[in-house]
């Protein structure tokens, strides 16, 4: 199954429940400091609403939660490599996408033989405090050559209006989180994405 080319990021199922049914096909779940048991229920309804509307759900950092809710995808950053357990993650089917910001942790994330590799941020961006400046479009250049199959994520300031330049620079899907979430009508702008990512 190829991914759909727009990848919006969502810390809450509310979310889910208002942009599934305009068309979003993938989507990541990243929920931070919340109770297991919220992760668990929201991670459990997130999977069914997926499911309901033939998506992606892709789950951040909880990969023992998806492994036994039975999601399909698992996104790490590199600190999550360090404790994850890559070996039972494939093991249980689940598929994994992983974040990079250099060349090392490409080097690292390659041996995994990942089903998408995410570089960030492309432009700057105020959604985390990150040590990595704007990695810029001919980074993705870069990465896609190296990565040649493997699907690229282009994330990090992502907008409407930036997302062809991603995606002529090598991207293979565009993520997006402020850019919705910060919109007076996120409905629309999700249409917007749609839109130029088909």
């Amino acid at each position: 199954m190829s991914l759909h080319a727009f990848y919006p990021i969502f810390d809450d199922v509310s979310w889910l429940r208002r942009m599934l049914p305009l068309g979003v096909k993938l989507v990541q779940l990243r929920i931070k400091d919340k109770p297991e048991e919220v992760v668990r229920a929201q991670l459990a309804e997130g999977r069914d609403l997926c499911q309901h509307h033939r998506a992606v759900l892709v789950v951040n950092d909880y990969w023992q939660l998806a492994i036994e809710l039975g999601c399909d995808w698992v996104h790490l950053g590199q600190e999550d490599l360090d404790e994850a357990n890559v070996e039972a993650i494939r093991a249980a089917g689940i598929k994994l996408g992983v974040s990079t910001h250099d060349e090392d942790e490409l080097d690292r994330v390659l041996a995994l033989k990942p089903d998408y590799i995410a570089l960030g941020p492309v432009y700057p961006t105020i959604l985390k405090k990150m040590k990595w400046h704007q990695q810029g479009v001919e980074k993705l250049t870069e990465w896609k050559a190296a990565i040649g199959e493997i699907p690229l994520v282009a994330i990090g300031g992502m907008s409407v209006e930036r997302a062809l330049g991603a995606f002529d620079a090598g991207a293979d899907i565009v993520s997006a989180v402020t850019d919705i979430t910060l919109k007076d009508d996120p409905e629309a702008r999700v249409c917007e994405w749609l839109e130029v990512c088909q």
